[in-house]
């Protein structure tokens, strides 16, 4: 399913609105949930429309229309306050950007209804002063204010507006030097990657091509499959289609032809809008008005989709860091060398040697082999740029600067983008409580509306943001779900009485037992290993046992051996390893029931679970997935659990089940 709508797609959109709503009457306005208008559109001897709007992810007619509230938000109320009765003036899309403005005149003064479909999303009421009368989500910005009564400002670009560009303008995508083209595109024109991807498909440019690399030719053909996307909108040559994947799966919706579809099946529709509203129906993303949960599954989908985000940038800052750091060393490493390349190029270029002549003195010094010009790949005497490539890294070196100044920027740039890491992890697990919040959120507003009630949802305790379970002696074991809260989970939660585990094998989380100074058993440390081993790789490699060691803290170091370099939630193990043995790969999922009409999902070993509860069920690595394996959990678990309780089992979410169970296919135990 197409995870966010695009700039292309809301031009075809607000093109074909033109033709439908312009001069119908607002008749009514409804808010379906907390992001989520539509509004009932009127015109003579024409069929009555509605017009859809969700902040943040989508704006289209709909033929699906739910039953009403039965009592209206105050922002619904202050937009019927204004609009109703209205006539819509004009649709636009405003520079290209995802951003709608539907400008209606009632009461002989024009309103403009402002709708956001980027990031969180808005929509903003403004008055014909171009002042904020309401807002669906009111906002202080570095850039602009969203409250009541100020003036009403666009935000900034996000990027060039590809209406307005000239060829020349392209030049500029190769200050982006080393990016990759792809990335380079969806940045300098703000269209995201879906749409880069295509216009460097239909351009036959590789998308991972280093901007650096481009030449005239190859800016032609991006810029002229820009233009041939732009031209298929401008004469409306659109084709709304929902693309069908092998599996007859709906997989995208897309306004016209695109090359990256071109071998996939298509199911055509009348207009851009019906294909949309078709694609959400069928996906389930319309929603009765009388479900509750509907606002927070769509606020725990646009987090989910920041999370991506998120991940996705700091796997590009951490390989930044490490390409970065990695080319200031090997500068240090050949100095000398590198030195006397660039001042043999100095002193015949200051000799009056064209660049032409030395660029064919170091291209036929390369192909003798000639030290140290087998580093040498590449010139660009306009900008006093060479290229080398050394230890299979490519990079460029100023021949205006010292071999000392290039290191440096190398490792300027490492420290930036380190401290752009240090705000990105911040912001990541940030996303992830309000993940967990939204939630949490769900399953009590269920719980105000099933019958029988689900049980009240406990607060989450800190540790549950780790994989944890409490040993048969009570100890708190805890284990890193990922690279950072591994790195979480050491450096802050690690402390010098605790133990360490961790399974002999790579793609393994670490494992800590809480001691509090309190002497630990063999059982406890048996029980370690094994969900040391349960969570690791091993279980989706299918293995059935697999090698466990356990270390003191002390033990335990972030400082690599000198010249390498230690990735986010990696750490060394210095001294003597503890083995345990072949520790076989099994874990057990149980439910403890509490007073308040709770039930709690526990997992962990055997042992520990059994010394918890009697409610438990055992599972090893198999064939069933995730989910189908939750739903076999949930329903034995249910059987085995007291009468009175069975159907409160069957409302706890799969997702709490899944949290115990390892990443890979599973099957359940005898």
């Amino acid at each position: 399913m197409k995870k966010e709508i695009t700039s292309f797609d809301i031009a075809t959109i607000v093109l074909e609105l033109k033709r439908l709503i312009i001069n119908a009457w607002v008749a009514n306005i409804y808010q379906i949930d907390v992001k989520t208008l539509v509004l009932k559109l009127n015109q003579p001897n024409q069929p009555t429309l509605h017009l859809l709007i969700e902040a943040g992810n989508r704006l289209h007619l709909t033929r699906i229309v739910s039953e009403k509230p039965s009592k209206p938000s105050a922002f619904c109320m202050a937009l019927r306050k204004h609009l109703r009765n209205g006539k819509v003036q004009t649709v636009e899309q405003h520079e290209f950007e995802r951003i709608v403005t539907i400008r209606i005149k009632a009461k002989r003064e024009e309103f403009q209804l402002i709708c956001e479909l980027f990031g969180d999303g808005n929509i903003i009421l403004v008055s014909p002063e171009n002042k904020i009368l309401q807002a669906l989500s009111y906002r202080r910005m570095r850039d602009r204010n969203i409250l009541r009564n100020e003036t009403f400002l666009y935000p900034p670009p996000s990027g060039k507006n590809p209406l307005r560009v000239e060829r020349s303008d392209l030049d500029e995508i190769r200050n982006y030097e080393q990016l990759e083209i792809v990335k380079a595109l969806a940045r300098f024109f703000a269209i995201g990657g879906f749409y880069a991807e295509e216009i460097l498909l239909r351009a036959q440019i590789d998308k991972n091509v280093q901007c650096v690399s481009l030449n005239s030719n190859n800016l032609d053909s991006v810029f002229n499959a820009l233009k041939e996307l732009l031209s298929t909108i401008k004469n409306e040559q659109f084709k709304p289609s929902i693309i069908v994947n092998e599996n007859g799966e709906w997989i995208d919706v897309v306004p016209f032809s695109l090359t990256r579809y071109s071998n996939f099946k298509t199911k055509l529709y009348p207009s851009f809008n019906e294909a949309l509203d078709e694609f959400y129906a069928e996906r389930g993303v319309e929603r009765e008005i009388i479900t509750v949960t509907s606002d927070v599954k769509q606020l725990l989908a646009q987090q989910e989709r920041i999370l991506a985000k998120q991940q996705k940038t700091l796997k590009e800052l951490e390989g930044k860091i490490e390409k970065n750091k990695k080319i200031g060393d090997i500068i240090y490493a050949h100095f000398g060398e590198l030195q006397l390349l660039v001042q043999k190029i100095m002193e015949e270029k200051n000799s009056g040697k064209s660049w032409n002549t030395i660029v064919s003195a170091l291209e036929k010094a390369r192909k003798e082999a000639t030290a140290p010009a087998t580093y040498y790949r590449s010139l660009d005497p306009q900008n006093a740029i060479l290229h080398l490539s050394i230890d299979e890294l490519t990079f460029p070196i100023n021949l205006r600067k010292s071999i000392q100044e290039n290191a440096a920027e190398f490792y300027e740039k490492t420290k930036k983008s380190q401290k752009r890491r240090e705000g990105a992890e911040k912001a990541l697990l940030g996303t992830r409580q309000r993940m967990a919040e939204l939630k949490e959120q769900k399953i009590e507003r269920i719980s105000a509306i099933s019958k029988p009630p689900v049980q009240k949802v406990e607060k989450k305790a800190w540790y549950e943001k780790f994989r944890w379970f409490h040993s048969s002696e009570g100890f708190l074991v805890l284990g890193g779900k990922d690279a950072m809260t591994n790195e979480i989970l050491v450096k802050k939660h690690m402390e010098a009485h605790d133990l360490v585990f961790h399974a002999d094998i790579r793609g393994a989380p670490f494992v800590i037992v809480k001691t509090e100074r309190h002497k630990v058993s063999e059982g406890t440390i048996n029980e370690a290993a094994e969900f040391a081993a349960a969570f690791s790789r091993a279980w989706k490699e299918m293995f059935s046992a697999v090698d466990v060691y356990w270390v003191r803290p002390e033990q335990v170091s972030k400082t690599p051996p000198t010249g390498q370099f230690l990735p986010k939630g990696s750490f060394m193990i210095y001294g003597k390893k503890n083995y345990l043995r072949k520790v076989p790969l099994h874990t057990a999922i149980g439910i403890l029931i509490k007073e308040e009409r709770q039930i709690k999902i526990i997992g962990g070993p055997k042992d520990a679970i059994a010394s918890q509860t009697e409610f438990y069920i055992q599972i090893a690595p198999g064939d069933h997935s995730s989910e189908k394996l939750a739903k076999q959990i949930r329903q034995l678990l249910s059987q085995k659990a007291p009468k009175e309780w069975r159907e409160n089992m069957l409302s706890v979410s799969l997702n709490e089940i899944q949290k115990f169970i390892p990443p890979g296919k599973g099957t359940i135990l005898p």
